[in-house]
């Protein structure tokens, strides 16, 4: 199993902060594990003796199920309010020591044939076996779900790795289901309203604030924006663009996601099953815009931030909002919610370079990537650059080669490429696939496995599809184009985990590069923009009748500080990458400033990572949690 991403991936954090850590590649443990075993009965009997110990809170006794150094708890709230990947028995027991948050209950979950226990491979490659289960749990507050895995160790079963995810507070569960609302009143009051009359006063927010107030309405803030709705947290986004899915839809003409359509599912309304594998930007689009009716989120579009001011002693924020209405007349409102999620996206701050002579350029256009329409039909003879290497640059520049233009990627640094068909059919096979299990299950089954595991299990994945896709990345080297395999050669997953970008999924355009369809320049820095092209550090020059800038965008901290000023900035952490433990910095999580959190990652990260954000807003409001 191994998770890729695509164009869908690119946040604005594609310029990492430093501090990322590298993590390190850990080990499975050994095994001689015998297929005859009855994992039903061992997972029972383990889970068993985990309740015992835990009911009688012997932090010890619990810790000595689980293996003495090759050993994991991944907790994401259940225990710590926190993101935290503990490893090795002595520090499980000083977790369940300190952990002010009490498990009451751990039960065998065989609620589907994918979660039920079964003796299988731990590394997911089949050279270390073990058992393999999820589990379901309470707390005094709480209740989650988790992966737990068992190894041999000298002839007894022991916990290799268990995580625990919180997924409802006690009294506070989502309104779906058999919680589902009423959705009416029934007779009597003559002034009751009807459905879209409750609806245009709870959008509006007539003489009342929103709890939380989103900056941005493109993925990351729909799906925590929906994950509030069902918690009845009262929310508004707000955006900039006319219309929801603008961020997609203004986007270069030939953009279609890279990511297949099993991994990308939204929470609570799944892609249909006619939707298309790869999804085109518009539809995505259109997608988003039903996806706001049909949850009933409220969002106000064409709305730009004024001011915004944080009160230490109130807890809450004064925010000045300019909305042009339908009718094309300005309002101003002020706002004053408990919470601010910045949602920007890739609508962050562009990473755009001032090259000396930019001013000087005479051509039909010189442009960042997020600018970029689309090549002019019928353009054969025009010379277009692109400079940047990773999924837009390529893109971009498949999209002038089509369009009859001589075009030429300038690489500054090397790329991780990789084949759509390698990530589909070797990467995301059985596990995001049309034959997985539920996303539910993929999700818990992926953010179960420590980052140290997954990375060393990513080692073992890039071998294979680097081997698949051989030709191709001999023939992009033949064409000097530099190509490398991630961190520690772990390929593209860790490298966006760690960096936040330098990857290419390729769907066409490194076969036009190996044939010298597309050129590349590699090796040298830009000098200076010429009127007619580009001169290089050794004093070569390119012509050109475009340029386009496929360099990214800033980090979130940075949009923090020009939307937000300097005194949220200042205490806000590193944004993105990963600390020691290989859980993600400051993303979706208490960001340093109270009242004020970051929301990002492609779809499938939106889709795990809004409701770890959603529950630990909806945990303060409810003064369940108040650190």
């Amino acid at each position: 199993m191994g998770e890729m991403l695509g164009q869908s991936s690119i946040p604005s954090h594609n310029r990492v902060e430093t501090g990322s850590v590298n993590i390190p590649l850990h080990d499975f443990p050994a095994t001689s594990a015998s297929s005859s075993v009855d994992a039903p009965k061992v997972a029972s009997e383990t889970i068993t003796a985990l309740n015992d110990a835990l009911s009688k809170q012997d932090h010890a006794a619990a810790a000595s199920l689980f293996l003495q150094e090759k050993s994991y708890w991944r907790d994401h709230l259940a225990l710590t309010w926190q993101l935290r990947t503990i490893k090795g028995q002595k520090n499980i027991e000083e977790l369940l020591k300190s952990s002010k948050i009490k498990l009451q209950k751990v039960e065998v979950d065989s609620s589907t044939a994918f979660r039920a226990p079964k003796f299988q491979p731990i590394d997911a490659f089949g050279e270390v076996f073990g058992i393999q289960f999820f589990i379901s749990f309470e707390t005094e507050i709480g209740r989650g779900s988790g992966v737990v895995k068992l190894a041999e160790d000298n002839g007894t079963w022991k916990i290799h790795t268990l995580s625990t995810v919180l997924e409802e507070l006690k009294g506070h569960e989502e309104l779906v289901g058999s919680r589902r609302t009423k959705g009416v009143k029934h007779g009597g009051d003559p002034n009751r309203k009807n459905w879209r009359e409750r609806r245009e006063a709870e959008s509006e927010f007539d003489g009342s604030d929103p709890k939380v107030l989103i900056i941005g309405a493109g993925q990351g803030g729909l799906t925590v924006g929906a994950r509030l709705k069902m918690l009845s947290v009262p929310c508004l986004m707000i955006d900039q663009n006319p219309r929801v899915g603008d961020n997609w839809r203004n986007r270069y003409h030939q953009l279609v996601l890279h990511d297949p359509v099993w991994y990308d599912h939204m929470p609570y309304v799944p892609f249909p099953p006619h939707w298309p594998v790869f999804t085109p930007k518009d539809k995505l689009a259109e997608f988003f815009e039903s996806y706001v009716k049909l949850l009933e989120l409220n969002v106000w579009t064409s709305t730009s931030l004024k001011s915004t001011s944080w009160d230490e002693g109130k807890k809450e924020w004064t925010v000045v909002v300019e909305r042009t209405k339908a009718d094309g007349s300005k309002e101003e409102r002020t706002l004053h919610p408990r919470h601010i999620v910045q949602a920007t996206g890739h609508s962050g701050k562009k990473n755009f370079p001032q090259i000396p002579g930019m001013e000087s350029f005479k051509g039909k256009r010189l442009c960042h990537s997020s600018e970029f329409s689309g090549a002019d039909k019928n353009s054969k003879g025009k010379k277009a650059i692109v400079v940047g290497s990773c999924n837009s640059g390529h893109d971009i520049a498949q999209d002038f080669f089509e369009k009859g233009y001589d075009v030429t990627i300038v690489q500054r640094s090397t790329t991780c490429v990789i084949s759509s068909e390698a990530i589909t059919d070797i990467g995301l096979k059985g596990l995001y696939d049309e034959s997985g299990p539920s996303v539910e299950d993929a999700d818990l089954f992926l953010w179960g496995l420590p980052s140290s595991l997954f990375k060393t299990q990513q080692l073992k994945l890039t071998k294979i599809q680097n081997e698949h896709d051989k030709k191709l990345l001999d023939g992009l080297r033949a064409a000097g184009f530099g190509v490398d395999q991630g961190p520690d050669d772990t390929g593209l997953m860790m490298k966006y985990f760690q960096r936040g970008g330098g990857y290419y999924i390729d769907v066409g355009a490194s076969q036009l590069i190996v044939d010298g369809k597309i050129k590349i320049k590699s090796g040298q820095e830009i000098a200076k923009v010429l009127p007619n092209g580009l001169e290089f550090a050794d004093g070569s020059v390119l012509e050109a009748d475009e340029i386009v800038f496929a360099t990214g965008y800033q980090n979130m901290r940075t949009q923090a500080r020009i939307t937000f000023g300097d005194d949220v900035a200042d205490r806000v952490g590193n944004v993105w990458g990963l600390n020691e433990e290989g859980e993600f910095r400051t993303m979706w999580q208490n960001s340093g400033h109270p009242g004020f959190w970051f929301m990002g990652g492609n779809l499938a990260i939106s889709r795990y990572y809004s409701r770890i954000l959603a529950l630990q807003i909806k945990a303060r409001e409810e003064g369940i949690l108040t650190v």
